[in-house]
């Protein structure tokens, strides 16, 4: 059984740095068997893929926001992180945590294709 939780500031003023954390129970994040990734939804869109982390430290990153994102893993705690840098209020959504076991034809951008969601985090930009 996998689960997971978002945790962090539920609002953030423009130009700071976003940070979350994700809390997994069950696997553990050296496990070669997952992939770790972070979603948002913003209000009348889809789930936007942010970017992900492998068991080996590897990131991945939607080219559209890599310059302002960062994902790490803290193994000893079993959890991993989101950074998004430079928020504007286009940045507020409910952010969430994910994770997809290892399997064929894997779209690692696809909400589809993930198992495990955290319940979400609603993250506002606004001073």
């Amino acid at each position: 059984q996998v689960r997971l939780q978002e945790s962090g500031p539920g609002l953030v003023k423009p130009s700071q740095t976003l940070s979350l954390t994700c809390t997994v129970s069950g696997p553990s994040l050296t496990s070669s068997s997952f992939y770790w990734s972070w979603f948002r939804q913003a209000p009348g869109k889809g789930r936007e893929w942010l970017g992900t982390t492998r068991h080996e430290g590897s990131t991945a990153y939607s080219p559209s926001l890599k310059r302002r994102t960062f994902i790490s893993s803290d193994t000893s705690k079993n959890q991993f992180s989101l950074q998004l840098s430079s928020v504007t209020p286009d940045d507020t959504a409910v952010y969430f945590c994910a994770s997809a076991t290892v399997k064929a034809f894997f779209t690692i951008s696809d909400p589809a294709h993930y198992d495990y969601w955290g319940q979400g985090t609603q993250v506002t930009v606004s001073s």
